[in-house]
């Protein structure tokens, strides 16, 4: 859900970003033409500042599932909702009426919120998920090996500048109020994150642990091309169509896309990746009428062996 909030923040806010270019010129037209950039979520993750605690649960594990943290956002308790709706409305002078209507109602509302997550996700996540999971998961074991070689002070020290440890004592440059041990409860979360911006980003509701969110290192690559070659091996095993599909998987595309771009037939195309589907290469995600296919991590770890 991170990811969720800060890449839709990025996407709805129409400001050019260097990093994040390719991905924002595929999204946007899909997001739009779904008419996402106009509903709950853009009612409840303003252009800044402050969003709804209730949109980032708790996770139960190191990778949780959307469908996971969907039940967790439903499940929450009215009176916390509105508390947060509360603190949004604060922040934002008002609520729009999505948000007044979801203050009245939260437990019938809350389940609309999630529809819509849902299928934000497919257009704009799921299918970059493989190559956005790589960059996260890299994140993780560079700073798991900061602690073991060198401590939890030096790696907090190297984690960003507005972060400090000192005599046992994090320090948040810019936040206004003390968190003490016993008022935040046991440990502490901390979330790389590939869309989010240069600062840093908190979730503290107790009794769950604080969140700290950060942009993961590496995120500057994320949309690199990445060139392959040497697919002759892989065509001697998967056939010159599939392996050309798969090249041109770059990024996400639909059958129709593919079929033009390769010049193999739509019946083709379509026969080609069920096969490579059916063999977990590509995954499909469909957001209304449209399906669009995307390799999975498995195809691209085989690419990249190249």
């Amino acid at each position: 859900m991170w990811e969720v909030g800060t890449s839709f923040r990025l996407l709805n806010s129409g400001v050019p970003d260097a990093v994040h270019r390719r991905w924002l010129e595929q999204v946007r037209p899909r997001v739009a033409a779904a008419g996402l950039h106009r509903g709950w979520l853009a009612e409840l993750v303003p252009p800044s500042g402050y969003i709804p605690d209730f949109l980032n649960p708790a996770p139960t594990g190191p990778a949780p599932a959307l469908a996971d943290e969907l039940t967790a956002i439903t499940a929450t308790p009215a009176d916390h909702v509105r508390k947060d709706l509360d603190h949004l409305s604060h922040h934002q002078g008002g609520l729009g009426p999505r948000l007044r209507s979801l203050y009245a109602d939260p437990g019938a509302r809350l389940a609309r919120v999630a529809e819509e997550i849902e299928a934000y996700w497919q257009l704009a996540l799921a299918p970059y998920w493989a190559r956005i999971r790589t960059v996260l998961d890299a994140d993780v074991l560079h700073r798991a090996r900061q602690v073991a070689e060198h401590g939890a002070g030096h790696f907090f020290n190297e984690l960003h500048p507005l972060v400090s440890w000192d005599a046992d004592v994090l320090r948040l440059v810019r936040r206004k109020r003390t968190l003490t041990r016993e008022t935040a409860g046991a440990g502490l979360l901390l979330i790389p994150s590939a869309f989010k911006g240069a600062g840093l980003s908190t979730r503290v509701a107790p009794p769950d642990p604080p969140q700290l969110a950060y942009r993961a290192r590496g995120t500057g690559t994320l949309w690199e091309r990445r060139a392959v070659t040497g697919t002759e091996a892989i065509s001697a095993v998967l056939g010159r169509s599939r392996t050309l599909l798969l090249t041109e998987l770059e990024t996400p595309a639909t059958t129709t896309e593919l079929a033009h771009r390769t010049g193999i037939s739509m019946a083709g195309v379509s026969q080609n990746l069920t096969a490579l589907r059916d063999a977990g290469f590509v995954t499909a995600h469909r957001a209304g009428r449209t399906v669009l296919y995307a390799r999975t991590s498995v195809a691209e770890s085989v690419l990249a062996a190249c």
